[in-house]
């Protein structure tokens, strides 16, 4: 008894892998997350997991960017922005939706490429991509309103970090667009928008085309700010999102 009680301790020394137990198997579905900031404090964000996730391949990877509503205030809380944008889209589709969905929330305005909200956002989606079996060639980006303009804002300052992007009725800078001329991008924006101007996404589509790129663009007639609804319940955009691999 003694010699195979040792024989375990050396096994478990040396790192000898051990069967996984059905109780041990990874959550799937919605699941609650907490991420340290350098400073000590705690920010909460949320993770979606496929429900065919078991660690035996590789995922593909979406960073959500919510928009102004869904902001952490003293009215919202901590109430995690899941309930608009690709939230309800992943739910619609729970059973065999193919990403893992990171979520973060911003505290206070803005996801600026720059700022603290960005930062945070790159870093949890870093820490999801350590903690879950993930396809480093296989990263999306992509947000509704601020969280558009976040997507146009980080993509440009990281362009050879993700696969393809999907803003959605946000703006950026024209000036710059040349940044992401070759990475694959599929906007959308409804032409009644007055929250957020349709010649937001126009201007940027145009000036990336302009620099050589060949993004894709839907535009709603007659829809408001809340194209995200139609966007994100494109079965499409999903598919093509998984055509897009960094070479």
């Amino acid at each position: 008894m003694r010699s195979l009680f040792l024989s375990a301790v050396v096994l478990c020394a040396l790192g000898a892998s051990q069967p996984v137990r059905a109780d041990e198997k990874p959550k799937t579905g919605f699941v609650d997350k907490t991420f340290k900031n350098a400073d000590g404090t705690t920010s909460p964000y949320v993770v979606f997991v496929p429900k065919s996730y078991d660690g035996a391949k590789e995922y593909p990877t979406i960073l959500f960017l919510h928009g102004a509503g869904e902001t952490k205030t003293e009215k919202t809380g901590t109430k995690m922005p899941v309930e608009v944008g690709i939230g309800p889209a992943i739910k619609k589709r729970e059973k065999d939706f193919p990403f893992i969905v990171v979520i973060p929330q911003a505290e206070g305005f803005g996801w600026g490429a720059d700022g603290k909200n960005a930062k945070r956002a790159l870093a949890m989606l870093d820490e999801v991509q350590k903690a879950y079996k993930t396809d480093p060639k296989r990263q999306y980006l992509s947000g509704l309103s601020m969280g558009g303009m976040g997507t146009w804002s980080i993509a440009m300052a990281h362009p050879d970090r993700f696969a393809a992007i999907a803003p959605i009725c946000g703006r950026g800078d024209t000036k710059t667009a040349e940044k992401i001329k070759d990475l694959p991008c599929w906007c959308f924006h409804g032409d009644a928008d007055t929250a957020v101007k349709v010649e937001g996404s126009r201007d940027m589509i145009a000036a990336i085309k302009k620099a050589g790129g060949s993004p894709k663009y839907t535009e709603y007639p007659k829809v408001g700010h809340n194209s995200w609804d139609a966007a994100y319940g494109t079965d499409e955009l999903y598919t093509w999102l998984l055509e897009q691999k960094k070479k």
